[in-house]
């Protein structure tokens, strides 16, 4: 017997729909690159974003077709989310922070067919434009609206589009958005999201567990809207109502800790090296900044260092951290304190909060090692396997990798870690960031957050350097907060508090700066290769 439902398709428009009816007034505030401020509602933006969709109709699109995107987190980003997939076509957010060449090639790769560029981006177009594939070039005025010969601007195309559009007939299978891998495991990967993935994703968000996002909540997503499909929060934000903060190109920590108290923001979302950079600023400054309520900082990207959540518990800034990719659209696990922890001691809640918490509904996890399925017991690794509903099946035009997937379907992530018979999932390790010393690995993570408890470490980063007798040892990249002083001794002695000796940095190397990746994680290859022919002492 089959159930009496209706068969109603999960797909954008509805939730587009919804925010302009239900919604219309609540507020969406963007920051302009020259730092003012401009705000709209949710019903402004649903006229625009169909206007949108009307205009890319009358350029010519068809379904299917990817309209590219390099423009910074403000409200005509967010019309883009919406009135391109509204269209029928696919939003690809092009990583604006990459090389020229490689967003050329990563544009060809997509096919991208349009491109809609911020005015004040144009600098970064010319050095590929010759490489490019895009037949027209759409541009978002903030200053003038003169445009370049041969460009568009977007705000008359807006302006003569109309207010007649009708929606293309969508199933919730088709593609909606595309977002390219960060490349850190070699060449960039493209991943197609669903209409359905999407829809799905966004009603994850709203969960506790997860983002705990609702209409009442002030949202201020400071990771880049290129970055691993937005952490999905631009459809999660629009179907729940949230208001929205969009920070532009300014990410500063005080211009970050300024939004934020300015516009009263509930949750924050950004990777760990934004609140490392954002506590040094509330530690410089006690005071300056003074926040109403406590505010939730979703963390992903890598794993939070324990002392980072201990002091920013201080100023009011709550770390819940979720693990994810942008395979996994990206909410793969996320979790917190258990009912029954909060009597807990305070040094084991944080050891739980310094988790990644637990898969997200509809999401399943297995942790693999050569000889099976690890053990959920909190200290057996393996790498994770993934599959759910936003989970990627495969990557787009690329058949070269489809040993990234088991033969029963499950996504190989690269990523190590454990499971406690709570279902808390701990990351131990990207699996090619594993330092493996005479046979024996060493999580490379685990050493950095320790780290980064020092009172004299601002950030560390750790990595394997080639070893004559070893095979491989690791070596401390270590920044030292300003006007701070530390000795490999005094760091070595504090590591051995908590790590076996054989575990311990055999060198400790003081930089200015650690390499960081085109969306703020610490750039490892680069710190490999600077250290490969490093001399150990014999």
């Amino acid at each position: 017997m089959r159930g009496t439902m209706m068969d109603y398709p999960l797909t954008l428009p509805t939730i587009l729909e919804r925010a302009g009816k239900i919604f219309s007034r609540v507020e969406i505030v963007s920051r302009k690159p020259d730092k003012s401020i401009a705000r709209t509602c949710y019903g402004e933006f649903y006229r625009r974003a169909r206007r949108l969709a009307a205009a890319l109709t009358k350029l010519g699109l068809q379904a299917g077709d990817r309209v590219a995107s390099m423009m910074w987190n403000h409200s005509a980003h967010l019309e883009a989310f919406f009135g391109v997939p509204c269209a029928g076509g696919v939003l690809h957010t092009l990583n604006l922070r990459l090389h020229a060449h490689e967003i050329a090639g990563i544009a060809k790769h997509a096919g991208d067919r349009f491109l809609l560029i911020d005015d004040i981006l144009l600098p970064v177009y010319e050095k590929f434009r010759s490489d490019a594939p895009f037949e027209k070039v759409i541009v978002v005025p903030h200053g003038s609206d003169a445009m370049p010969d041969g460009f568009l601007n977007y705000e008359l195309l807006l302006a003569d589009a109309g207010d007649d559009f009708r929606y293309p007939q969508l199933d919730e299978n088709d593609g909606a958005a595309m977002c390219f891998t960060s490349g850190t495991t070699g060449h960039s990967k493209g991943v197609i999201y669903s209409h359905r993935a999407l829809v799905l994703h966004s009603f994850a968000c709203g969960l506790g567990e997860v983002f705990g996002m609702s209409h009442f909540d002030t949202v201020l997503p400071v990771a880049p809207m290129f970055h691993a499909n937005a952490w999905g929060l631009p459809f999660a934000c629009t179907m729940l109502g949230a208001r929205l903060v969009l920070p532009g190109p300014s990410v500063d920590p005080e211009s970050v800790l300024g939004l934020m108290v300015s516009e009263r923001v509930s949750i924050a979302c950004g990777v760990p090296t934004v609140w490392i950079a954002v506590l040094e600023a509330l530690e410089k400054n006690p005071g300056r900044w003074k926040f109403d309520a406590p505010v939730r900082i979703v963390c992903g990207g890598t794993a939070p260092p324990l002392e980072l959540i201990r002091r920013l518990d201080r100023y009011g800034l709550q770390i819940k951290h979720l693990w994810g990719m942008t395979e996994t659209t990206p909410i793969g696990t996320s979790g917190g304190l258990r009912p029954h922890m909060h009597d807990w001691p305070d040094d084991e809640k944080y050891e739980i909060r310094a988790k990644q918490g637990w898969p997200a509904p509809f999401v399943e996890i297995r942790l693999m090692r050569p000889e099976g399925e690890a053990p959920w017991d909190g200290a057996t690794s393996g790498e994770i396997e993934i599959r759910g509903p936003w989970v990627a099946a495969s990557y787009y035009d690329s058949p070269d990798q489809a040993h990234r997937w088991t033969a029963d379907g499950w996504f190989r992530t690269g990523d190590v870690a454990t499971m406690d018979e709570a279902g808390y999932v701990k990351i131990v390790d990207r699996a090619k960031d594993l330092v493996k010393s005479g046979g024996e690995w060493i999580s490379s993570v685990d050493l950095e957050n320790t780290l980064m408890g020092h009172p004299a470490v601002k950030e560390a980063c750790v990595v394997g350097i080639p070893h004559p007798k070893w095979q491989e040892r690791p070596l401390a990249a270590v920044v030292l907060k300003d006007g701070a002083q530390a000795t490999p001794e005094e760091l070595r002695a504090f590591l051995a508090q908590s790590f076996a000796k054989w575990q311990l940095p055999d060198a400790f190397v003081f930089i200015d700066a650690i390499p960081r990746t085109s969306v703020g994680k610490f750039k490892k290859l680069a710190l490999r290769e600077q250290f490969a022919n490093w001399k150990w002492e014999s």
